[in-house]
């Protein structure tokens, strides 16, 4: 398994509930771009739209020998997911504040790109700096191991 890129954001800003495991619909200009160059995760967000689910604001590059054929930066993808899987995570979202976040993107070892999406809840500012708190105390906790 290669990963192409991951969100850092999500792990941050999100408590991950459940993980999936999605195929992605990409143009073959996207795929080179991404074997090449990797995307960007800022502000990326999955919606569900007539029984399919969508990753927007995922920004792939172009791919620079593409020329003519090269696709939107910022289109919409379809993610692949068994018809069980989209219920269940339609069920959760319908919850009050929960959302799917993409939190990683990889090549199998097929070499097939596969998006990992999340439902997570989002983290309130206190819940942040309990966190950073409780980093900062093992991270002291392992330097003083060390002495």
């Amino acid at each position: 398994m290669k990963i192409i890129a991951t969100n850092k954001k999500a792990y941050t800003d999100y408590i991950l509930d459940e993980t999936y495991e999605a195929g992605i619909e990409l143009f073959g200009t996207e795929v080179k771009s991404l074997r090449e160059h990797g995307a960007s995760f800022k502000d990326s967000f999955c919606r569900v739209k007539d029984g399919e689910i969508y990753l927007l604001n995922l920004h792939i590059p172009p791919y620079k020998f593409g020329n003519i054929y090269n696709h939107d930066p910022e289109r919409p993808r379809r993610l692949l997911l068994h018809r069980k899987e989209i219920d269940r995570i339609w069920g959760k979202i319908r919850q009050e504040g929960y959302t799917v976040v993409p939190t990683k993107i990889y090549l199998n070892a097929h070499g097939l790109v596969k998006v990992e999406i999340a439902i997570a809840k989002g983290k309130k500012n206190y819940d942040k700096r309990e966190e950073i708190k409780k980093k900062e105390t093992n991270r002291k906790i392992k330097e003083y191991m060390k002495m």
